[in-house]
């Protein structure tokens, strides 16, 4: 499989490269961005893009990710406004999620898969697209097209589109900077159109900032990114590589409401090191997420024929990266005596086994230490008072604190192929469209976890280069195999459309270290349908729409991920979703009203060891997995965009959502799950409701826009509420374009996130919940010519 995949990336690589040669020697052109509200036009089911507003009202340093939070039934959480923190990015759609524990949600790049949400050997959008780069984001709140590809749509799909190179030669510069020591420079150079009817552009950018709290994170990125467009009488031929490194300080959640209530802006992570482990286990810099991504893709699509239509895509992937945290004790391998422990004096490299015990301090031959016996001290932080052990108080004087730093490396590695058809004709006179299509993806994600010695716990961070363990190497080869037909009949005013798909999904783990059995996992979907009408009424720009859709998620890897679980009876998770709609599309205003019904079978539940009672950092052999019942969602969506006058637009959007658990049938698994049938779902709001007014003139632009998020229960027994809040967003522009015959442009963004500085919670995930973003004020400059 390897060698397959390298093969398929050398060849993505020589195309995307020698296409884009010519970037050096021609002219680029301006690029703008045209991207206006659409709401689910010519769709059995409903979806929406990003507006020029809903990108203005975001800093340009923020992740793409925020861009869709204003859309219907949508909601974002980041743990910060820039949205540097994977760990805390929260994306829900009416019921679904993509978190830290639940991928619900499917990820595409211009129609490429992105290889999965979560944290470990995941990637989220904001991996593979500058903001600068974005062209619009569509989000099918339903469910994807028939067509897309997802492992994870249970929930609709979000597709991410990088924009065209311009016809014309221009480069564009921009400067940002904000709050919390946020920097942001971005060149890109179009090459306008070359050889006949190519065009291309190439992109840098690097940023960084601190975290909100202590000011004492250190988040950078670095973004490389290249696209090609060729396009002739029958068709075009894209090509996109991308290139991002990242290195984020995470935030950490609150565990009680108490908590938040009596400190609202503290996620009790350190920013200064106090020489105490218990304490320090808590310092930020040592919880980092660092990740590498190179994403490169070639698209074809060309007319054969006046009725058939081919689009054919190959792709490569390869995410690389660890996540680290400093445990407050070095793990004890190797048994010995009392010669001092080798994993202090550094004599042990040890691969594979399980530990012995834990050593909290050692003595000055590195000798494990004991604490004394009735010793009436202990430490407290966020995670409560520790035992005696952890206290220095219980040691003598000399004895030495110590601790390791916990590398999880993560690398993937992906590249497929999708072929597609559109076939147009007539059936007994009325038109008729047939597509169909396959997928196929050959996938393998490494894990690897390596302990390294805090070189001196008194005094700071800073670890020994070489490991004293590696507590596991696993490799999880992965094939991906999909197709799909769906036809359209159109009569008179009426278009009815019915679709099959079917996924063949084999997942397997592979231990390298011999020490837990191989195992596979078989989950090939049944053949799921789809079908839909759309009816033109008689009345001028009304549409009525409704659709049913069977949707599926293969079980990932990560189910693999503790070899002692049992996973004989589990199941692939699947959902159903019903829709019912009304479309309006006039002169100055659109408008869309959906109701929906989602019923979400199979549900796979892990019983966490991340709780109030602090990590445990050994995790990673066992646990039980349940197909615990689902979820059962239903709600409605409104949306307005109204064009007041030629200068002033009205934006809206309102969702209601009823989301609650389904039972296992068994009410003593329930039981033991905490699992209540009825209770709501952790961290869906019931209400979402956004109200924006922009305004443009021939040199000034601004807008503000409010959003108010609904309770959400933060715990499965619903005892924990996360208070509704109301979060304003505003900004103010000067668009300068015949400032200089030299330049194309000047443009000044000032952008308020949080205009008044509410406190409240943001990303919700089962006990837990991350603080949400202060009031941040930034201003970008960009520069055209």
């Amino acid at each position: 499989m390897k060698t397959r995949r390298t093969c398929l990336a050398s060849a993505i690589a020589i195309i995307t490269l020698t296409n884009a040669n010519p970037l050096i020697a021609q002219q680029a052109s301006s690029d703008q961005i045209d991207e206006v509200v659409v709401l689910g036009a010519g769709a059995t089911f409903n979806s929406s893009e990003v507006s020029e507003a809903m990108r203005k009202q975001q800093s340009s340093i923020t992740s793409v990710n925020a861009l869709i939070d204003n859309l219907p039934g949508v909601s974002v959480n980041e743990g910060d406004t820039y949205g540097f923190d994977d760990w805390s990015t929260n994306i829900s759609v009416r019921g679904f999620s993509n978190s830290l524990d639940e991928q619900q949600i499917g990820t595409t790049i211009d129609g490429i898969p992105n290889g999965g949400s979560n944290y470990g050997g995941g990637s989220k959008a904001n991996r593979f697209v500058d903001p600068a780069n974005i062209g619009s984001v569509e989000v099918s709140q339903g469910t994807a097209d028939i067509a897309s590809r997802s492992h994870e749509a249970l929930g609709g799909t979000i597709d991410y589109r990088t924009d065209d190179p311009s016809d014309h030669r221009r480069s564009r510069m921009e400067l940002a900077a904000g709050e919390f020591d946020a920097r942001r420079l971005y060149y890109r150079f179009d090459t306008g159109t070359f050889a006949g009817n190519s065009k291309a552009w190439i992109s840098y950018s690097t940023q960084e900032t601190t975290d909100w709290i202590t000011e004492t994170a250190e988040n950078e990125r670095e973004h490389i990114a290249a696209k090609l467009v060729s396009g002739s009488e029958r068709g075009s031929i894209k090509a996109y590589i991308s290139y991002d490194d990242i290195h984020e300080d995470n935030y950490q959640r609150v565990y009680s409401n108490a908590q938040f209530e009596e400190h609202p802006e503290n996620d009790f992570l350190n920013g200064e090191w106090t020489g105490v482990p218990y304490n320090d286990q808590l310092y930020r810099r040592g919880w980092s997420t660092i990740r590498e991504n190179l994403l490169a893709y070639t698209q074809l699509d060309f007319d054969l024929s006046d009725q058939l239509n081919v689009e054919g895509g190959i792709y490569y992937h390869r995410n690389e990266g660890r996540g680290d945290w400093i445990p407050p004790y070095l793990v004890n391998i190797t048994d010995d005596g009392n010669n001092g422990q080798s994993e202090f004096l550094g004599g042990t490299i040890a691969t594979g086994g399980t530990q012995l015990e834990k050593i909290y301090f050692v003595d000055a031959r590195g000798n494990a230490l004991t604490p004394e016996e009735n010793c009436p001290f202990s430490v407290n932080n966020i995670y409560g008072p520790s035992g005696k052990e952890y206290d220095p108080r219980c040691y003598s004087a000399d004895a030495i604190p110590v601790m390791s730093y916990r590398h999880t490396h993560y690398e993937k590695e992906r590249a497929g192929l999708t072929l597609d058809f559109t076939y147009n004709s007539h059936i007994a006179g009325y038109e008729n469209t047939l597509r169909g299509g396959i997928w196929y993806e050959d996938a393998t994600r490494d894990e690897y976890r390596d302990w390294h010695k805090i070189s001196d716990a008194s005094q700071g961070a800073g670890f020994d280069a070489t490991f004293y363990w590696i507590q596991y190497d696993r490799s999880y080869p992965q094939e991906t195999q999909k197709w799909y037909l769906q036809d359209a009949l159109t009569i008179d005013t009426v278009t009815l459309t019915l679709g099959a798909k079917q996924f063949f999904v084999d997942v397997e783990r592979k231990d390298l270290f011999n020490e837990s059995p191989n195992a596979d996992i078989n989950s090939d979907s049944d053949i799921l349908i789809s079908t839909g009408l759309i009816w033109e009424t008689p009345v001028e720009g009304i549409v009525l729409f409704a659709g049913y859709a069977e949707n599926f998620k293969a079980i990932s890897d990560s189910i693999l991920e503790r070899p002692e679980s049992d996973l004989d009876n589990i199941e692939p998770e699947t959902s159903e979703t019903i829709e019912i709609g009304l479309r309006y599309a006039g002169d100055n205003l659109t408008l869309t009203s959906t109701y929906f019904k989602n019923e979400f079978e199979n549900r796979i539940i892990f019983l966490d060891n991340n709780s109030a009672s602090g990590q445990n950092y050994l995790i990673g052999t066992n646990g039980t997995y349940f197909n615990a019942g689902g979820i059962e969602s239903s709600g409605l969506e409104l949306s307005l965009n109204y064009d007041i006058s030629d200068s002033l637009n009205l934006y809206s959007s309102y969702t209601q959502i009823d989301a609650t658990y389904i039972g296992t049938g068994d009410a003593t698994v329930d039981e033991t799950l905490g699992l209540t049938p009825g209770n709501d779902v952790v961290g869906i709001a019931d209400h979402l409701l956004v109200i924006g007014l922009d305004w443009n003139s021939e040199i000034f632009y601004g807008g503000i826009s409010s959003k108010y998020t609904g309770d959400r229960h933060v715990d499965l027994d619903n005892t924990w509420v996360a208070d509704a809040y109301m979060v304003t967003d505003a900004y103010l522009g000067l668009d300068l374009v015949d400032l200089n015959p030299a330049l194309s442009g000047l443009n000044l963004n000032l952008v308020v996130n949080n205009l008044f500085d509410e406190d409240y919670l943001g990303t919700v995930v089962s006990g837990g919940a991350w603080i949400g973003a202060p009031r941040t004020v930034s201003l970008s400059t960009t520069l055209e010519f």
